[in-house]
């Protein structure tokens, strides 16, 4: 009994030490950090990925915010993000994978910008997110300038530079 209870706490204790040393790996994105490089697939089968011209990476967590960013960029001509030096990822790992190809993706190919989409779960980990909010990650020269959250039309048109 004492061996198991024994092995146990080195275990679990290993475990710790495991959790922990992944977690200081994963440094999270700060303002004056570097973004690291993204590249993922869109809905069309493209690679999206930020380059040293990114200026803005627009991000969703979740279907709030998703939501909001579609309802932006869609009712902007073709083009709005390059003109914006912007990229746009979306985070569906924990979306079905039959919901992802009956529903969302046909619905994505119908939007006229490119959404790069993390369909495995920490493709994105690394982004800074509030539930419900769009995420608006600025960069200067390839470091982050600013981090904004966007819970509405207006405060992401604003944050975006879109009037």
């Amino acid at each position: 009994m004492r061996f198991k209870a024994l092995l146990l706490s080195r275990v679990a204790g290993g475990l710790l030490a495991l959790v922990l040393s992944l977690a200081a790996d994963a440094a999270p994105i700060l303002p004056g950090g570097v973004l690291p490089a993204l590249a993922l697939e869109d809905q069309h089968g493209r690679t999206v990925s930020t380059s040293a011209n990114t200026r803005l990476v627009l991000f969703a967590a979740d279907k709030a915010a998703s939501d909001l960013i579609n309802e932006v960029l869609a009712a902007r001509p073709a083009g709005v993000l390059e003109g914006l030096g912007a990229v746009y990822f979306a985070d569906i790992s924990a979306m079905p994978a039959l919901v992802t190809r009956m529903f969302a993706l046909p619905a994505l190919r119908e939007m006229p910008f490119a959404v790069g989409l993390g369909r495995e779960a920490g493709q994105l980990a690394d982004l800074p997110r509030q539930k419900g909010a769009a995420t608006i990650v600025r960069l200067v020269d390839g470091k982050v300038a600013s981090i904004e959250y966007a819970r509405n039309v207006g405060q992401l048109m604003q944050a975006i530079g879109l009037k």
